[in-house]
């Protein structure tokens, strides 16, 4: 029988791709994580973008959340809890390791799981271990569902100080002195452990930093100006990071450059300066994000000192073999040189942050940058590449 002159269905519109924006997570950088994942919940076009949230608690559960952006800000110097905004406190979220599937399935104690449908990409506003650190990169690339940011080695890279540097000086960038404690180390003679850093600053001189070496935000992190506080600052770093990092204090001002992966290739922002904060030893975390001291931007730099600095933020980026985007952290010494300190795959991101506003600066609006994330992750593929 013919089928012309039947009726024919309308052509369904095509379905918006599904963003699940993950966020919350076990380090210490909760907060930090949540304060960002609003923001970008905010930015994200509901027009273009079906958006799932999803939280994951400091317990490491993974909860289906609402959809309340203006809930996860700093109240009165406290940051938000992915607990404060959990639909259930036993539900959970499982996301399919069957890369033929991307589902994702919602389940509580006693009740018949129900499906959420499937996620076309994840935006992980994830800091610190389980997190920024390649471990969920991971599980991604094993479900097969595309990320905004950094695979699995390049994110384990920005995330581990110590081997973040010895990739920058293989590639030929400059770092600052430093030496690193493992937790064996301590944990076989704290003596030795605690000569070596003494040594070092004998050396190198007084101030000293110690900080986890793979935490971000500044959490941790103490400015030791003499022996007398070094103790406390290696059980300070410690209650965070069981390998602790210690630099010597470079002199020269602080100087941070944005890169973004475009289709032709990774570009940079124009720097920016932070300057010394007024209230603050260093630019610690309260500094950041409690009494949000304001960056220079653009950095009043020369030409050729931004051409320079934004050179060797790609560079890095590359170094390190990153996608999607990055922050680089400078030193510019009292002879000129830049000094690299640090780089973040993935860096704070709430419209006041750094890394946003050195883009914008750069003629492209928040909206904007997260829109070009996801599109650069969804044309992305999982797996070797």
């Amino acid at each position: 029988m013919s089928t012309e002159n039947l009726p024919q269905s309308p052509e369904q519109p095509p379905r918006k791709p599904r963003v699940a924006v993950v966020f919350g997570g076990r380090s210490s950088e909760h907060g930090i994580s949540m304060v960002t994942a609003g923001a970008v919940l905010r930015a994200i076009d509901r027009t273009k973008y079906d958006v799932l949230p999803i939280g994951i608690t400091r317990e490491g559960r993974w909860a289906l959340t609402a959809d309340e952006p203006e809930r996860m800000a700093i109240i009165d110097r406290r940051t938000p809890s992915v607990d404060d905004l959990a639909e259930s406190h036993e539900g959970g979220v499982v996301l399919s390791v069957d890369p033929a599937s991307r589902e994702v399935v919602y389940s509580e104690p006693g009740s018949v799981p129900k499906a959420l449908g499937e996620v076309d990409v994840v935006f992980p506003m994830l800091h610190g271990p389980y997190g920024e650190d390649g471990t969920l990169q991971g599980l991604l690339e094993l479900s097969g569902v595309p990320y905004v940011g950094s695979g699995v080695l390049a994110s384990a890279v920005g995330q581990d100080k110590e081997y973040m540097k010895r990739v920058f000086t293989t590639f030929g960038l400059k770092v600052g002195p430093y030496v690193v404690i493992r937790p064996r180390e301590w944990q076989r003679d704290e003596s030795a452990a605690r000569k070596k850093i003494i040594d070092f600053a004998g050396e190198h001189g007084w101030p000293l930093f110690v900080k986890p070496a793979r935490a971000g935000s500044s959490i941790g992190i103490t400015k030791v100006d003499d022996l007398a506080g070094l103790d406390e600052a290696i059980a300070e770093a410690q209650r965070h990071d069981p390998k602790i990092l210690v630099e010597a204090a470079v002199r020269g001002r602080e100087i941070e450059c944005g890169v973004l992966e475009f289709e032709d290739g990774p570009r940079a922002s124009v720097p920016a300066e932070i300057p010394p904060p007024d209230a603050h030893a260093y630019y610690d975390f309260e500094a950041k994000y409690i009494d949000s001291t304001p960056g220079i931007v653009p950095a009043p730099l020369t030409d050729e000192q931004t051409a320079e600095v934004q050179r060797l933020a790609v560079e890095a980026f590359e170094a390190a073999s990153c996608e999607g985007l990055v922050r680089a952290d400078f030193f510019l010494t009292d002879d000129g040189e830049f000094v690299i300190n640090e780089i973040n795959t993935m860096p704070g991101f709430t419209p006041i942050s750094m890394y946003p506003q050195m883009w914008q600066a750069s003629g492209i609006g928040y909206g904007d940058l997260v829109d070009r994330l996801i599109q650069s992750a969804l044309r992305r593929s999982t797996g070797l590449r």
